[in-house]
């Protein structure tokens, strides 16, 4: 499965909790600009360090809500390496842009920031280093491009250890996601840049067009596939409704081997146990 592919639960989530934390953020800002009307002078100082650190963590979940929110809408109608990269870009921009509004609230302007540079690299590296690294490792992968989202991969590195193999179905501020046989496994970005990258070659789909008798639905020819097909697939039989034509139905049925040497065997495989069902099959 691709990052698009999110289940429809947690893309509502993600939705839902951006349109709360966009008004906490709010409350924050309102917050710290009437603060000395609100209260005394003494309180200025851990206001602003509160709402400093306020600011950063909403921003950090913002970032992450905005990114699956609009997954479904980038990769509709962008191709799926482009669409990740927007996604990742627009979560680095929300990240940066919170913590740059926080930094200034805390009163760190440039000036500050650049006398009391060296210390706050060092305080800084120490407290985040893993954090940081993956973000800096994630826009190094973002550059370099050794692989796109929704290309097959195998990675090989001792942190790994061993090999894992997927479908890449995001890039995110921390992870690359994979979509194995065994469900998503999400690599660290710095273990991802120091691996070794192997891409693989996807086999090629089976593919048919079929004309279903009268009575006969959808569900009826999934069903016959799973008994049917002994092949080993990679991932199950997909189904896609073309037509109505009158009482017919016309289907797409789709299915990919696990290993491309298969491909033969399988196409025999589906076009038997589809024929007593249709009237008419083509490729």
């Amino acid at each position: 499965m691709l990052a698009h592919q999110l289940s429809g639960r947690a893309i509502r989530r993600a939705r839902i909790q951006t349109l709360v934390v966009l008004p906490l953020m709010a409350g924050v800002l309102v917050l710290y600009g009437y603060r000395r009307e609100l209260l005394a002078p003494a309180w200025d100082r851990p206001v602003r360090i509160f709402a400093a650190v306020v600011l950063i963590s909403l921003g950090w979940q913002l970032a992450r809500d905005i990114g699956h929110a609009l997954v479904p809408t980038l990769f509709r109608r962008l191709r799926p390496g482009t669409a990740g990269t927007v996604d990742f870009l627009i979560r680095l921009a929300t990240m940066l842009a919170a913590a740059i509004i926080a930094l200034r609230i805390a009163g760190l302007g440039p000036r500050t920031l650049a006398l009391g540079g060296a210390v706050t690299a060092v305080i800084v590296g120490l407290a985040a280093q893993q954090t940081l690294g993956h973000v800096f490792a994630g826009t190094v992968l973002l550059s370099a491009r050794p692989f796109r989202v929704g290309e097959r991969v195998r990675l090989q590195a001792g942190a790994l250890g061993g090999t894992v193999d997927g479908v890449v179905s995001s890039l995110g501020l921390l992870y690359t996601t994979l979509s194995g046989d065994e469900g998503p496994v999400m690599v660290p970005n710095a273990v991802v840049l120091g691996a070794a990258v192997v891409p693989l070659r996807e086999p090629q789909a089976v593919e048919l067009r079929a004309r279903l008798r009268p009575g006969v639905t959808p569900a009826d020819i999934e069903e016959l596939l799973r008994k049917r097909i002994g092949t080993p697939l990679r991932g199950a039989p997909r189904i896609t409704l073309e037509e109505l034509d009158g009482d017919e139905v016309v289907v797409r049925i789709a299915a990919a081997p696990v290993h491309p040497s298969d491909g033969p065997r399988l196409a025999g495989e589906v076009l038997s146990a589809v024929a007593e069902q249709t009237v008419r099959a083509s490729s």
